[in-house]
């Protein structure tokens, strides 16, 4: 959050993510119409999305509250992420 990296709210993550060198997090107890729509951006543009994590431990790792949809930015933090969840 504190290098602005992360992009938080369906709008905001919708147009971040024309960039493909972005990864998307997105509950997976959000609604069905903001996976559609998340989905559907994401397989267009290329982006990988992960929707292991419930809306609580999203909120938690950003320190927000009732977040449903997580776009990071930093390409590194998203290698490191990715080897975690391959590992």
């Amino acid at each position: 959050m504190r290098a602005r990296k992360v992009t938080l709210g369906e709008e905001f993550v919708l147009t971040s993510m024309k960039n493909p060198d972005v990864l998307v997090f997105i509950a997976s107890d959000a609604g069905a119409n903001i996976k559609k729509k998340i989905e559907n951006k994401a397989i267009y543009y290329k982006v990988q999305v992960i929707d292991s994590f419930d809306t609580d431990e999203l909120s938690k790792a950003v320190g927000k509250n009732n977040r449903k949809v997580v776009l990071l930015e930093d390409k590194g933090f998203i290698k490191k992420i990715n080897e975690y969840l391959n590992a």
